[in-house]
């Protein structure tokens, strides 16, 4: 059998608009695709809005996004490729977000996560999140959101 040599650790990258195209690619392999083109170039055009993504090559693998709202990171989106889960991407992005947050002067970090999605709720709750509220039938599919929150460490 030929040995084959481990591809290289994913490569963090800071969202810009000129990943529009790759963002909305990725948006609707993970998550069906919630946001057009035009709001993934709004989203990255926006100083406020720090986005970051994995990527090998020029595969983008994961990404995450944010909005700072004076001490609070709002996370708006957090997606890895379907081939991609299950490596510790989603997490190295959320990590890498909150201390990215943290330096803008976030003291607090939220985000929404689909009740019956057991993946996500335990990435988040290692992460230190904890639900604080529900949205109720808050996702097209009727689903509830569960609204949790986690301090920032300094």
């Amino acid at each position: 059998m030929p040995f084959l040599s481990p591809l290289p650790a994913p490569t963090l990258i800071q969202l810009t608009p000129k990943h529009a195209d790759a963002c909305l690619q990725l948006d609707r392999a993970a998550l069906g695709g919630i946001w057009s083109l035009a709001q993934w170039q709004r989203e990255l055009e926006e100083e406020a809005r720090p986005g970051l993504g994995l990527r090998q090559g020029q595969e983008l693998l994961a990404m995450a996004s944010g909005w700072l709202v004076v001490d609070e990171l709002h996370i708006t989106l957090v997606a890895v490729a379907p081939g991609q889960r299950r490596r510790g991407l989603g997490r190295r992005l959320l990590e890498e977000l909150m201390q990215a947050g943290l330096r803008r002067g976030a003291t607090r970090a939220t985000l929404e996560v689909g009740a019956g999605n057991g993946p996500g709720k335990g990435l988040y709750e290692a992460l230190g999140f904890r639900t604080a509220g529900i949205r109720h039938g808050y996702y097209r599919s009727g689903e509830d959101a569960l609204i949790q929150w986690v301090n920032l460490k300094r």
